[in-house]
């Protein structure tokens, strides 16, 4: 059991406890979920109070267990005032993508903290490429994985959750902590190069038309 930071304590308390009055209460929900009508229509809020709402308890779990995994090795790199930088700018990046791709669908909804956690799951893996997550799964592979199935989740419009929220996440992670920590680049440039490559895939499928 690692100790947690007060700033980690603090993100996954506000989550929980948002999402359980969202669990409940229909119309906070439908109030403060990311959804392109209301966004347009001037509530703004959205774009940060949709990532601290979950679809249920265990999207909830998911997000905040693989959160409790990878903030350390952030905060240990990066510093406190750097890891909580990173968390906001990869929730309002990655929710800022989500618009851009549906902009025109005034019904488009969705709901999570994984634009916010997956920017913190790249930023670790440029740090801790073979930390291994959930015991046995290494956190380069865990990383790629995980965005490959947001890209895809996009493709298909799987569920109520923001896949492209995903992406985004991981190029505001990807971006600020090589702005952060620009010694990567030489430490650690095959991993810089490895997961810049589903980035890359999702810009080639975009000019493609496919997404």
């Amino acid at each position: 059991m690692q100790n947690l930071d007060i700033a980690t304590i603090v993100i996954i308390a506000a989550n929980v406890i948002i999402s359980m009055k969202g669990f409940s209460d229909f119309a906070f929900f439908e109030k403060y979920k990311f959804n392109i009508a209301g966004i347009r229509r001037g509530e703004q809020i959205r774009m940060f109070s949709s990532a601290f709402l979950h679809a249920d308890f265990s999207h909830l779990l998911f997000n905040m267990l693989t959160l409790y995994f990878f903030a350390n090795v952030v905060i240990g790199n990066l510093g406190v005032t750097y890891f909580v930088i990173i968390y906001v700018a990869s929730l309002l990046v990655g929710n800022l993508l989500s618009f851009y791709f549906h902009k025109d669908e005034y019904h488009y909804s969705a709901i999570g903290a994984s634009g916010a956690v997956m920017g913190i799951v790249y930023s670790s893996i440029l740090f801790e490429p073979n930390i291994l997550f959930y015991g046995f799964v290494p956190a380069w592979l865990f990383g790629m994985a995980y965005l490959l199935y947001s890209i895809y989740g996009m493709k298909k419009r799987m569920g109520n959750i923001g896949h492209d929220a995903h992406i985004g996440g991981a190029i505001g992670g990807y971006a600020l902590t090589l702005l952060f920590a620009p010694y990567l680049f030489e430490t650690s440039l095959w991993i810089v190069v490895l997961l810049a490559l589903p980035l890359i895939l999702l810009f080639i499928l975009h000019k493609l038309g496919k997404i």
